[in-house]
């Protein structure tokens, strides 16, 4: 009798946990593939690790400000903020003339600061191209500047070495044919209108500008995104046909029940995780993933007014060493001002980190998550395929000793400063337990040590990631 119930208990509770399992639906339009993409245009993305976002349009020249009035929200929101008419804010245009956007000198500042690929808003929700686009009069080619500021910016770049993605965005307040949600037939009409003028620029974009890396999509939240799902399968289609190697984020899709970034089956839509707006996620990540970051919080369009906390070289410093610690990248906002100058604010910042990144930024790119419990005193990352790890140690102890634990077998062989004088004292206090010594002095900035570990068996010493 015994026997009997404890087989019912087991039997039971298998069944439970099959119950609780969460049904998998069939979906035409979820996730293009489950494991992360292998090919070189990815692999070169994830080796980047540190970009500049370039947020630039139209609400640069208001700067936060309409009719004498200080709008405290994102700058670049100010026609929705500021309730600005269609025709108040298309008259921008006649005074939109950016003669100061030096795209040479902003790319060489750039690469100075260590950014790897750079970011550019060809056109934001209130729909102004930035290039001499031919489905559309509003476009930089009817404001008094008329050059192709697109082009000026991804040669500039490209010469210095960096990749260029470009944002776009889908919801367009300009367009005649947007529509927030689909509520008929007459509304739906004239949303398949807008997709198919939409793709068209994305052709554009991607023809006319054949060495762009990636898409960045924004503002696919409405419904009338959700509910279209098929139109973003689509787009990526159509963008994969022209250039196989192009690269875009999770914004973009959504499937046919009207789940975004990630399917109704839990998997992500899109090459990397593009939720990390403003925050870092701290922990390791199973898909690839970017963070997009404000100096002051939530401006990214220019705003004359930089009010409430205004971020620090070594606060953007440790967010970079956190998305590299985490296996993610990294892109800092610069808003031109609308003459196309950059503030010098962002010009001290970019210097302060350039100059750390110089230095140190060996640990910072083609690094990977070092799969070692993170310690107080700052950061692990791992050179990719190697036993080679750096320690970013931004909070020195007292005692001036950093502390970490080790798997089973593993030791440390060698470490050294990667550019601080004096030497490193390496001490194994316990099993898997050792201590770093450095010297009794104040460190000013944060600094990388530089270790060789070593053990019998390397499946046992790191998480061993596919060779991507």
């Amino acid at each position: 009798m015994r026997i009997s119930i404890l087989s019912f208990i087991l039997i039971a509770s298998t069944l439970s946990l099959f119950s609780q399992e969460k049904p998998q639906k069939q979906l035409k339009y979820g996730a293009q593939r489950i494991e992360k993409r292998t090919d070189k245009a990815m692999q070169k993305w994830r080796s980047n690790r540190f970009g500049q976002f370039v947020t630039f349009g139209l609400f640069s020249v208001p700067g936060g400000h309409w009719e004498g009035k200080y709008y405290p929200g994102a700058a670049e929101w100010i026609k929705s903020s500021a309730k600005i008419s269609d025709v108040d804010y298309d008259s921008i245009r006649a005074n939109f003339n950016p003669t100061e956007f030096d795209a040479p000198g902003m790319a060489k500042m750039a690469r100075k600061m260590g950014a790897k690929y750079a970011l550019i808003t060809t056109k934001f929700h209130d729909g102004f191209c930035i290039w001499p686009s031919k489905y559309t009069d509003f476009d930089i080619e009817n404001t008094p500047y008329q050059k192709d500021l697109l082009k000026e910016f991804i040669d500039a770049y490209n010469k210095e070495g960096i990749d260029v993605v470009f944002y776009y965005s889908v919801l367009d307040w300009h367009h005649p044919d947007w529509r927030y949600d689909i509520k008929n037939k007459s509304d739906s009409l004239a949303f398949k209108r807008y997709w198919d003028w939409m793709t068209n620029q994305v052709e554009e974009l991607m023809t006319n500008y054949p060495t762009v890396k990636g898409f960045w999509y924004d503002g696919t939240w409405d419904a009338s995104v959700k509910k279209n799902g098929n139109y973003t399968w689509d787009l990526m289609k159509k963008m994969q046909e022209i250039n196989p190697r192009i690269i875009s984020g999770s914004r973009l899709r959504a499937d046919e029940y009207g789940a975004r970034h990630f399917d109704s089956n839990g998997n992500m839509m899109g090459d990397y995780e593009q939720g990390w707006e403003r925050k870092l996620p701290y922990k390791r990540m199973e898909n690839d993933w970017e963070c997009v970051m404000t100096v002051p919080e939530n401006q990214w369009g220019y705003h004359s007014d930089w009010r409430g906390h205004v971020k620090t070289s070594t606060e953007v410093i440790e967010m970079i060493v956190g998305s590299a610690a985490y296996g993610g990248n990294f892109m800092l906002n610069f808003g031109p001002k609308g003459d196309g100058s950059i503030r010098n604010e962002e010009v001290e910042l970019a210097r302060k980190i350039g100059n750390w990144m110089d230095e140190n930024g060996e640990m910072i790119y083609d690094c990977e998550y070092a799969d070692l419990e993170m310690q107080k005193w700052g950061y692990f990352t791992r050179k990719k395929n190697t036993n080679t790890v750096y320690m970013a140690v931004f909070n020195v102890p007292v005692d001036k000793v950093l502390k970490m634990n080790l798997p089973k077998g593993v030791k440390v062989d060698s470490a050294e400063f990667l550019t601080v004088s004096g030497d490193v004292e390496i001490e194994e206090a316990a099993k898997n337990e050792f201590y770093l010594h450095i010297p009794k002095r104040k460190y000013r900035e944060p600094f990388v040590i530089k270790l060789e570990l070593s053990s019998g068996n390397r499946e046992s010493m790191f998480y061993v990631a596919p060779r991507i």
